[in-house]
């Protein structure tokens, strides 16, 4: 089968990234044909057609209304995507199906008439909220918020929930209404695929139409190997440094925690503002390890007690727990979003309020002084892994969810 496989980062930069990655080799190994396409940027590995990708687009670093005004249109109706998809297609061929990932803003939907002119299946793995939420994370001034309910997108813009801006919620509104209710653009995907049943259901009663099936993320197993014996005396986190990912309350519930160290494991916008914290509070017991991956992450999570989910958000079906699941180590995860369909309450790790640090720190407090319990949550922590989330039954409903949609081969 010959399969376009798009995200607009293609390399390790988040769980959408390495989802698509993995997604592609995994393909790759069944013998399939896997052509990867989206946006330049400078951490990318030599790929085919890269004369073709998308420009680089750095929200960010945009200078002047000029500058600006350009890069919004692009997020609304990208030519210059929807110009190089079609090159690409006429320089490798007809795909027998497309695979999108996280393509909103700097590749744009406008791509989707490319792939519906050339008769071409689609299917699109959904990482967030962006099909029904015009801040596609449900978050609002820190709160869930649910309130463009039925396509209700003005509230975007009423309640500025784009990064606290009145401009960027605007943007984000016009654009929830020129793609859903002028365009109708994401009509053209065949089938939706919900990374946990939490996103299916909020998927559909938010108001999306479409058809969804539900597949969840996977690891391969034999890169993962279990150790149930923690090291040391450590828990830790592992993901992006966010305010949506709970980090503060994290911080509050360990700081009274006597002979536990929490070492923090990734780099964002808050990781700043959290060393300040534990320094101006007199902290001591929170080590701060900045971004790692590969070997050196499974290292420090293998050599831990158990790791700690502590988000505040609708999460899918978080990468952090199934990986830890995969090194035997249980996981205390907030009982919010897909979380809960992961962690199960006294059998692969517990659960907890979000946002409340208290429930949270009695939750640690229980689970780092019962080694016994720890081996054996990790050990059911394993075998679910093992057994749900493989990449043999990842593949199969992956080609089942292709053939679904039209998919020849």
């Amino acid at each position: 089968m010959k399969i376009l496989l798009i995200n607009k980062f293609l390399y390790p930069k988040g769980g959408d990234a390495v989802c698509a990655l993995a997604t592609g080799d995994l393909l790759r190994s069944k013998g399939h044909e896997v052509t990867f396409w989206g946006m330049r940027n400078v951490n990318d590995p030599p790929y085919p057609y890269y004369d073709i990708f998308v420009d680089e687009v750095d929200f960010n670093s945009a200078n002047g209304k000029k500058q600006q005004f350009k890069i919004s249109m692009n997020m609304l109706y990208s030519l210059e995507a929807k110009s190089k998809v079609e090159e690409l297609i006429q320089r490798i061929g007809k795909p027998d199906i497309v695979h999108l990932h996280n393509f909103a803003h700097q590749i744009s939907p406008s791509i989707l008439h490319v792939f519906k002119k050339y008769k071409i299946p689609c299917v699109m793995t959904s990482h967030d909220y962006k099909l029904v939420c015009a801040s596609y994370i449900f978050l609002s001034h820190g709160k869930i918020c649910e309130k463009c309910t039925g396509g209700a997108y003005f509230n975007c813009f009423l309640e500025g929930c784009v990064k606290d801006s009145k401009a960027k919620s605007l943007l984000n509104t016009f654009e929830m209404y020129l793609h859903h209710k002028i365009l109708h653009i994401y009509g053209l995907v065949d089938i939706v695929i919900a990374t946990s049943c939490f996103l299916r259901n909020k998927l559909q009663t938010m108001g999306f139409k479409g058809q969804q099936e539900v597949l969840s993320n996977f690891v391969k197993i034999n890169e993962f190997h279990p150790q149930y014996e923690a090291m040391e005396q450590s828990i830790c986190y592992f993901g992006r440094l966010s305010k949506e990912k709970g980090l503060a309350t994290l911080i509050d519930a360990v700081k009274l925690l006597m002979g536990i160290q929490l070492k923090v494991i990734g780099d964002g916008p808050l990781r700043a503002e959290l060393e300040y914290k534990c320094q101006n509070n007199g902290i001591s017991n929170v080590t701060f390890l900045g971004y790692m991956s590969g070997n050196d992450l499974k290292r420090e999570v293998s050599n831990s007690l158990f790791v700690v989910v502590p988000s505040e958000w609708y999460e899918n079906n978080p990468r952090s727990v199934i990986e830890a699941f995969a090194l035997g180590k249980p996981v205390i995860g907030a009982r919010i979003g897909g979380i809960p369909e992961l962690v199960k309450d006294g059998e692969t790790g517990l659960t907890f309020e979000p946002g409340n640090a208290d429930d949270l720190y009695a939750k640690i407090n229980q689970l780092a002084h019962n080694l016994t319990e720890i081996k054996r949550m990790g050990r059911n922590a394993r075998r679910f892994i093992e057994q749900d989330f493989n990449s043999e039954k990842h593949y199969e409903k992956l080609i089942e969810i292709y053939k679904m949609a039209g998919a020849k081969g």
